[in-house]
């Protein structure tokens, strides 16, 4: 029976049958995103719209451009409501992306360059397909985060096209049971409606390991593998046998074996599910495992969980998709609603407005830049805008009080220290605990000199990365540089981690890193005291964390940062923490 589960870092079922898997010469590989063990049949996703369907519409006529255009306001419109009303149903990571793709469906930009080419008497569909390549070929020579919107642009372009033609919108089938789903990749808006029932794994050919596919993936608990060349060659029905921790993926694997994979992965899930926090070491250090969310039905969610509060909270979902800024009160309320649950004994990490290059808001970042991956984004908007920063830290201030809430407040895309010195005094003025996000390398290189004027310094892995590697997390030929694992990744989050503990104060991890069991020990090794992920990876991080000493992590630190590639690191860490 198809089933899934996933193992605290290393397991037996992830290490016992690593021979027999190694030796079946029809194993793909790829990039392991969340761990988890998963056997079912295939199920391809097919996102194309009909081809009779547009050969259809094809010809239809319109009197004039500005029928045309009318036609495909109305599709715009449809569709961007379709993409709202689900975010309005989704929370966390899922909700953000839906609305910022709703927000890219609409954009000016876009319906310019459709207008222009109907005026030069293309037909609609060729008009809307010419002005998508026109900005995906734009985005793609851009890099950075904004290439990652280019899956988000041909997902628009599919469900526009269906709109016209009067078809569904595409979209990931709905197994008649469990499966493994295999795609190319995967568009937010796919990602995020995916239900874990029938979906007990999610294999794509393209993406990277910190891509919107892979977050999303986690925060629902679905065993994930990215970048797996091949896959797509494997026909709909096989069946497959998934390693999320390792990245392999079996075609017809001995049935018995594969389900006694699945059977020991349970069991370890059912151990998992067992423990209850805080998070802390077998011989007592204490680590403080905290929760990323972005509003407040997914703060609510993780206060129940077993967190001691929140790492990160993504203000901008409440500044996605708005015209106008949000007042101080009507920021105030929304701030609230996320510290309220966490009111108490807990404390709440907030970041400020985290936009610019792939999160566009309309009021706020510039258009126009060459390179907004490298522009003007996070804690840079306020230094053309400083009373943007002004009125959010007032709201955050006025949220604080209200709840008697315990916050801190960072800043997103600190480079200097003259930075994170202005930035800290403005939170000190409100009464609050201030920090940077160390995203760019020369925050992390200038830990020391930063936490002399801050209070906490919280890692941001996905940017650190990205920024550090040089690499586009998007992808798929890169994603062996955008993995966490890379030693010169490694090495920053070490010096990071080293001036914290000389400076007595916390240095947290709130990137995806964060969820990986096996990596978390390494992370608390070299001296990192909070690791901040989405909700359904607490308990693996938290159980891995119970079952080894300090004396482990130690040992797991030292392997990681000895490597000379990610896959050396992974292997270092896994055989410490084998012998215990």
């Amino acid at each position: 029976m198809p089933a899934s589960a996933p193992p605290p870092g290393t397991t037996p079922a992830t290490e016992s049958s690593t021979s027999s898997r190694s030796s079946a010469g029809s194993v793909l590989r790829g990039t392991p995103v969340v761990p988890g063990v998963a056997y079912g049949p295939a199920v391809v996703a097919t996102v194309e719209v009909a081809p009779q369907a547009t050969a259809a519409f094809a010809d239809r006529g319109f009197p004039d451009a500005e029928s045309a255009l009318a036609a495909f306001d109305e599709a715009v419109a449809a569709t961007a409501e379709g993409l709202s009303s689900r975010a309005a149903s989704a929370s966390g990571a899922a909700a953000e992306v839906l609305t910022a793709t709703a927000g890219l469906a609409k954009d000016k930009g876009l319906r310019s360059a459709v207008r222009k080419r109907l005026n030069a008497d293309e037909p609609l569909l060729d008009a809307l397909a010419g002005a998508v390549e026109q900005f995906a070929t734009v985005f793609t020579q851009m890099g950075g985060l904004m290439a990652e919107r280019v899956t988000d642009l041909r997902d628009i372009e599919r469900r526009v096209t269906a709109r016209l033609v009067g078809e569904p919108e595409p979209g990931i089938p709905v197994p008649d049971e469990p499966s493994v789903l295999l795609a190319e990749d995967l568009a937010p808006a796919d990602t995020a409606t995916l239900d874990a029932s029938t979906v007990v794994a999610l294999v794509t050919e393209r993406g990277g390991p910190t891509s919107h596919t892979a977050i999303i993936a986690r925060q629902l608990g679905i065993p994930c593998v990215v970048g797996a060349h091949g896959v797509l060659e494997v026909r709909g029905g096989t069946q497959l046998l998934v390693d999320g921790t390792t990245g392999e993926i079996t075609p017809d694997p001995d049935p018995e074996t594969a389900r006694a994979r699945v059977a020991e992965a349970q069991a370890a899930r059912e151990a998992l599910e067992r423990w209850t926090g805080p998070g802390r070491t077998a011989d007592g250090t204490a680590v403080k495992l905290l929760a990323n969310v972005a509003d407040g039905t997914s703060a609510s969610k993780a206060a129940a969980g077993p967190v001691e509060g929140v790492g990160l909270f993504r203000t901008e979902l409440s500044f996605l998709g708005r015209k106008e800024e949000p007042s101080v009160e009507e920021q105030a309320e929304i701030y609230a609603s996320v510290l309220e649950p966490f009111a108490g004994d807990r404390y709440v990490v907030v970041r400020t407005l985290d936009a610019g290059s792939d999160k566009p808001i309309a009021f706020a970042t510039l258009e126009g830049e060459e390179n907004p991956a490298l522009g003007v984004r996070g804690l840079r908007l306020s230094i053309g805008n400083p009373g943007l920063m002004e009125r959010q830290l007032e709201g955050i201030a006025r949220a604080a009080k209200s709840t008697s809430t315990e916050t801190w407040v960072m800043a997103p895309m600190v480079a200097t220290v003259a930075e994170a010195s202005e930035f800290a005094g403005l939170v000190r003025g409100l009464g609050l605990k201030a920090g940077v996000m160390v995203e760019i390398p020369s925050a992390a290189l200038l830990a020391h000199q930063m936490l002399e004027v801050v209070d906490f310094l919280s890692i941001g892995t996905n940017d650190l990365t990205q920024y550090t590697m040089a690499a586009d997390r998007m992808a798929t030929d890169l994603a062996h540089l955008t993995d966490s694992w890379q030693p010169a990744v490694l090495q920053l989050i070490a010096i990071t981690a080293e001036a914290g503990r000389q400076a007595g104060k916390p240095v947290g991890v709130c990137g995806e890193a964060a969820a990986d069991p096996v990596l978390a020990t390494a992370l608390v090794g070299m001296g990192i005291t909070s690791l901040s992920m989405a909700l359904a990876a607490v308990r693996p991080v938290g159980a891995q964390l119970a079952a080894v000493t300090m004396d482990t992590c130690e040992a797991a630190a030292e392997a990681a940062l000895s490597a000379v590639d990610p896959m050396a690191a992974r292997e270092a860490v896994r055989a410490v923490l084998a012998g215990g």
